[in-house]
């Protein structure tokens, strides 16, 4: 009796261990047109996926063999799938945020820009205004706004609007009063206070580092804010495709981060870059580069080496041609030389170290160190990364190849730029503004993003800028530099397998091989057999994320 209850105990713990084990869900995603990215496997017609994973991507024949009973089908009706989406540079929290807000991007003149602003502080009395994303080069006065412009109807209330590149802000009056910052106050390293010529009074921009005068006074969000913010965002990603982001995360963001992966609640992989600064808490912890899951990872860091070419703050060696009294803003890191010492002890401990840099000095300068830095380290699988690289000297294609340096470049930036940036810096310096046929011809690893929220979280737009180079004004039927274009199957790769190698994940992702993460997504139209100028109107379908469909608009 003895031995057959302790038998009976044994068989009941084993079952009941059993029945808790994850149970092995199998799907079949059939009659695809599928573009897998993987060089040893192009195209497929079927995959089939086991829990989180590719079990096969293959023939309809071949596929036969691992479809029984419980395998869940899924007609994909010949329409065109590819790999998940990777977005090389977001400011993924900022761009929920952006969703929930103010929205000046769509303003074509001074006047809707006011009405706008106008509409949305009605209901909103001595709250704290941010974001905005305007951009006066989308106006038909292409002017710089003033406090002047929007104090009379903005009395109540604090206002502190971004130009959506993120280098320049405005400021009215109440929150310049609030910042303490006056004719007399001087801008601060890395920074410009913006004073009228005549009076020597704010006009109220405030460029890269003098916008924290005003930035560390606006009262912190909620924690609610924080979360509604995070599900907006990945609510929005899906619908576009975008399954993993390489984000510029604040110390703060990642804390949601966090708890929305606990809580099973992530539906985007997160590759975090915080701020260099901090590099010393993670090298005290022992964190090195591609530490966590496979779903929120950090270990990489993020500097600023210029500003922006729309805020004439991009670093260049020669004067601007629109204001020859510059050469743009290096960051104060830069020029203080804080920089250098701390890539040198970052990259020493393992920590991958990405730069923005637009101008070609900044590039230069970054490509620099970058050099100092491998001859003073030891070697490891470094991937240095320059996040926009728009602005290269021919010189320089070669050095970003042998440091393997990725230039981590966001392609809508380009059909904007277009038609603005030869009035900035001159016809010559435009041959080599975002080049990225030079790159590739160069072997240099090429990795696409968007910079969202400063522009639209599409990847189709940017892959559309890539392979046309047509500038948003319409005046480049033929592309922008159109030497500069690439294929499409160039651009894909750079939206997918590239920006997984460019955070160490390309054996996990961003290709559609067996073994890998299922991660994909379905087209409403054939990337492949449509004109180039449709790539931009095409729709997201259906999105796959970690083998659970987030995303389905198949009819």
């Amino acid at each position: 009796m003895k031995t057959n209850k302790f038998f009976y105990i044994l068989l009941l713990t084993f079952m009941l261990n059993f029945m808790l084990l994850p149970q092995t869900i199998r799907k079949a995603f059939v009659n695809g047109k599928v573009y897998t990215v993987d060089s040893n496997n192009k195209w497929a017609e079927t995959i089939i996926t086991e829990n989180n994973k590719l079990l096969f991507v293959g023939s309809a024949e071949e596929a036969k063999k691992f479809i029984t009973k419980q395998t869940e089908i899924i007609d994909l009706k010949g329409k065109l799938v590819l790999p998940g989406f990777i977005d090389d540079h977001t400011h993924f929290m900022g761009g929920g945020f952006y969703l929930m807000g103010l929205d000046l991007f769509k303003a074509k003149s001074i006047e809707e820009f006011k009405s706008i602003l106008r509409e949305y502080l009605k209901d909103k009395p001595g709250k704290w205004i941010t974001g905005g994303n305007w951009d006066h080069e989308r106006w038909n006065v292409k002017e710089l706004p003033t406090k002047e412009m929007i104090d009379n109807f903005s009395e109540n209330n604090p206002v502190f609007i971004r130009r959506y590149d993120g280098h320049m802000a405005l400021a009215n009056s109440v929150a310049l009063k609030l910042a303490g910052i006056t004719k007399e106050t001087k801008s601060p390293e890395g920074g410009l206070i913006v004073k009228d010529k005549l009076t020597g009074e704010p006009t109220g921009i405030l460029k890269d580092n003098a916008m924290d005068l005003i930035s560390r006074i606006i009262p912190p969000k909620s924690s609610e804010d924080y979360a509604q913010a995070l599900q907006a965002a990945l609510k929005h990603a899906a619908s576009l495709g975008v399954t993993s982001v390489e984000d510029i995360t604040n110390p703060e963001d990642l804390i949601y981060y966090q708890q929305f992966e606990k809580e099973n609640k992530l539906t985007v992989r997160i590759y975090t870059r915080l701020p260099i600064d901090l590099f010393d808490n993670m090298v005290k912890l022992g964190i090195q580069y591609n530490f966590g899951s496979d779903k929120l990872q950090i270990g990489s860091l993020k500097a600023y080496a210029d500003g922006s070419l729309g805020s004439s703050t991009a670093w260049f060696f020669d004067h601007y041609s629109q204001d020859t009294t510059t050469f743009g803003l290096p960051n104060d890191i830069i020029t203080g030389g804080r920089f250098k010492t701390w890539a040198i002890d970052a990259d020493k401990h393992k920590l991958q170290i990405s730069v923005h840099a637009i101008g070609d000095r900044a590039n230069s300068f970054v490509l620099d160190t970058f050099d100092e830095i491998s001859k003073t380290n030891p070697k490891w699988n470094r991937r240095f990364r320059i996040e926009h690289a728009q602005h290269i000297q021919p010189k320089d294609f070669a050095r970003f190849r042998n440091l393997n340096v990725i230039a981590s470049v966001q392609p809508h930036h380009l059909i904007e730029d277009g038609v603005w940036a030869e009035k900035r810096i001159g016809k010559e310096r435009t041959k080599y503004t975002h080049p990225y046929k030079s790159f590739l011809d160069s072997s240099v690893t090429l990795a696409f993003g968007t910079d969202w929220p400063v522009v639209s979280l599409n990847p189709l737009i940017g892959i559309f800028s890539a392979v046309t180079r047509e500038t948003v004004d319409g005046k480049n039927p033929n592309g922008w530099i159109p030497e500069q274009k690439i294929s499409l199957e160039d651009a894909i790769k750079c939206y997918t397998l590239n920006s997984a190698y460019a955070a160490f994940q390309e054996n996990v992702k961003g290709s559609l091989t067996e073994g890998k993460l299922a991660d994909f997504i379905v087209l409403d139209k054939n990337l492949f057999l449509i004109s180039p100028d449709e790539i931009k109107n095409a729709k997201v379908l259906m999105t796959v994320f970690d083998g659970n469909i987030i995303y389905n608009k198949m009819k």
